[in-house]
């Protein structure tokens, strides 16, 4: 399974996210990590996304961030920790 992950090294739930991979994961889930905080380029793809998606209306609304974020090779996405586990089978 492949998986992109947008977070920021910054970010306590995204620090968690990369440890409990590293710990949990094994060859078979192949994710990408983009830190929105490192790289102008990072930021606006994520930002094309949370300005579009109507995943991110809350977010919005909220004021807030919306990382971490995983989109999954089927085009689906979620920012639920629990449930991007589940479908990578973790």
């Amino acid at each position: 399974m492949k998986v992109i992950i947008y977070g920021s090294d910054i970010c306590g739930d995204c620090l968690e996210t990369k440890a409990y991979l590293k710990e949990h994961a094994d060859e078979s889930i192949q994710y990408n990590y983009f830190d929105i905080t490192k790289s102008t380029g990072n930021l606006k793809r994520f930002l094309k996304l949370r300005d579009t998606m109507n995943l991110f209306a809350g977010v919005r609304e909220g004021h807030t961030i919306g990382i971490p974020l995983f989109q999954f090779e089927d085009g689906t996405f979620t920012l639920n920790q629990q449930e991007a586990y589940q479908k990578m089978g973790i």
